[in-house]
């Protein structure tokens, strides 16, 4: 591929479709994200032990409906499930903007996690029927680039747009959250609506069992279990256990944490499409390893910001580690969603993203909880080293990993026979 050309060239209309409105939608998501624990708590004057509870809805939900919605997308198709979810999504955060009793706001967050349940399966599942070959690691990385710069640019404008002593500022973001959702609602009633992502039934079509089948499958075990340890380490850390870390022991300020996610969002979109030109055509697992190699250093690095705290040095070394966790991004998400759906068929792939979108929202969820235990006792440094533990533990099941996966899975092409 040359460059950025050669990749939009070599997709198809229908990729090109749903690649082309990725940031605009996930804009919405940004404006709402990382304010709507304040919203609750400091607009609508719930109690913050009360809105952190409502906060977990969203990703308990989400697991609840996650393999239930993988069946369904199997036997509906993913564009008919997904606009479902959507639907759920444009009522949730319309409930969302007016909540003004616990309820009413709990009752909007069940309907926004029931859509994060089947859009991570759904929409996996969608890219995975109009992508093929090596060109679909390479979208799901673009992909990724795109949502984070959408999410980035959507919190930016939020930061500087939302007040707390102005409600009608929060409702209006719940609002455009909204109304974004109509972008992707209308891509898949309009130009994507004879996508099908489920296999046509025919009489000699291979039985296909369920959730039990798939995971009996070594290969499915050990990348689920790797990703799970992944958003362990990742995701579910970056709500809860940096910031409290570079909060409490490197003593680096509000505004410090705040750019490092900035910094996060620029080393993603200016990385992500180099890091793919790097890893096609390279062994996935491979790549994992040294993504658990970049993670472990990103944590030591911020360990190590805790023997100066409140110092120049500590604020640094909080913004570093964040640019290069971002880089350990840039290798880990493309790689991920194309093994899953590298092992998947057309029978069965809404199941496989399910269990994708489980191990990563298990992970997300354990992260926090393990980050309040360990850094709420005060045991720093034992929270910095299981973290590193965790990193050059994804190491080793990447090598198992690479023991137990058919070659096309990881990557490889297989080479072709010779011809007379």
């Amino acid at each position: 591929m040359d460059g950025i050309r050669g990749f939009w060239r070599a997709l198809s209309t229908e990729g090109r479709w749903l690649l082309s409105t990725v940031a605009v939608q996930t804009l919405g998501r940004g404006l709402t994200l990382p304010f709507t624990i304040i919203y609750l708590h400091e607009v609508r004057g719930f109690d913050l032990a009360l809105s952190g509870t409502l906060m977990g809805i969203i990703a308990v939900v989400g697991l609840v409906v996650t393999g239930p919605g993988g069946s369904l997308i199997d036997r509906y198709g993913a564009r008919r499930i997904l606009i479902a979810g959507l639907a759920a999504m444009i009522a949730g955060c319309s409930l969302l903007a007016f909540a003004t009793v616990p309820a009413v706001a709990a009752v909007g967050l069940v309907l926004i996690g029931i859509n994060f349940g089947v859009s991570w399966p759904g929409l996996n599942a969608l890219i995975a029927s109009v992508v093929t070959g090596d060109l679909r690691q390479q979208y799901f990385g673009v992909n990724f680039a795109l949502v984070n710069l959408g999410i980035g640019i959507g919190g930016i404008i939020g930061g500087f747009y939302v007040n707390v002593n102005a409600p009608e500022t929060f409702t209006l973001i719940f609002l455009v959250d909204a109304a974004t959702c109509l972008i992707p609602m209308g891509l898949l009633l309009g130009p994507l609506r004879h996508v099908r992502t489920q296999a046509v039934p025919t009489d000699d079509a291979p039985p296909t069992g369920g959730y039990r089948e798939i995971i009996r499958r070594p290969a499915v075990i050990w990348v689920s279990l790797l990703t799970f340890i992944a958003m362990f380490v990742g995701y579910g850390q970056m709500e809860a256990g940096f910031p409290a870390f570079a909060r409490q022991v490197s003593e680096v300020s509000t505004r410090t944490v705040g750019f490092a996610f900035a910094v996060n969002t620029l080393v993603i979109v200016l990385f992500q499409f180099a890091v793919l030109r790097w890893i096609s055509g390279r062994r996935r697992t491979r790549v994992m390893c040294i993504m658990a190699l970049v993670w472990a250093t990103s944590w030591l690095v911020l360990g190590s910001t805790g023997l100066l705290p409140d110092t120049i040095a500590a604020a640094i070394g909080v913004i570093a580690f964040m640019g290069i966790f971002a880089f350990g991004e840039t290798l880990l998400q493309p790689t991920v969603p194309a093994i899953y759906n590298d092992l998947a068929s057309d029978h069965n792939r809404g199941r496989y993203n399910a269990i994708n979108s489980a191990a990563f929202q298990g992970g997300a969820i354990v992260g926090p909880i393990a980050a309040g235990v360990l850094l709420g006792n005060g045991l720093y440094a034992v929270f910095i080293a299981v973290m590193v533990v965790c990193c050059l533990g994804i190491g080793v099941m990447a090598v198992a990993l690479e023991r137990r996966i058919p070659a096309s899975a990881n990557g490889i092409t297989e080479p072709q026979p010779a011809t007379e």
